[in-house]
């Protein structure tokens, strides 16, 4: 299954405007980042996708995260799905994600989700990342019908989508 055009290059910097902050591909080189990011607000990021995605778990290891990481750096590799970590400019802070990713439900040709960790939660910051993110699937990322979950549909409707075959 190809679900983006073969010779699509991804974006591997992206600035986030009026901010420090910019995104690029997650890699396990980053676990030592991501796993105090994740965890620091793992209550909240488990009420956002833990219906849908069994994650972050409360019990999550270090190791796990690194795993998980690993697969996401493949994945990237292989243009199957993208996490894009949210860094400050010196990148040694993880700050929040964003996922993009095939289609799991019919009516979209890629899903998009994001989130920051809860210290930026209402901040100048979050709202930076949620004007960046539409625009910038618009312009950079070849889907005529993005889905914004938690954003244009709720993970609760998301979930009794149909799946894509």
């Amino acid at each position: 299954m190809s679900w983006l055009p073969k010779d699509f290059v991804h974006p591997v910097y992206v600035p986030v405007p009026n901010t420090a902050l910019h995104l690029r591909p997650i890699r396990e080189a980053d676990t030592a980042l991501d796993y105090p990011a994740v965890m620091g607000s793992q209550k909240r990021l488990w009420e956002i996708f833990g219906p849908a995605w069994a994650w972050p778990k409360e019990t999550m290891t270090y190791d796990e995260d690194r795993i998980d990481l690993l697969r996401h750096e493949n994945e990237i590799a292989a243009h199957q799905s993208f996490n894009y970590a949210l860094l400050n400019k010196e990148e040694t802070a993880i700050l929040g994600c964003v996922y993009i990713d095939p289609p799991e439900r019919t009516g979209s040709d890629g899903e998009v989700s994001w989130w920051v960790v809860d210290e930026l939660v209402g901040s100048e910051m979050e709202r930076a990342l949620d004007a960046l993110v539409p625009q910038w699937i618009a312009a950079d990322w070849p889907f005529q019908q993005p889905r914004y979950l938690g954003r244009t549909i709720t993970w609760q409707e998301w979930l009794t989508l149909p799946r894509a075959s």
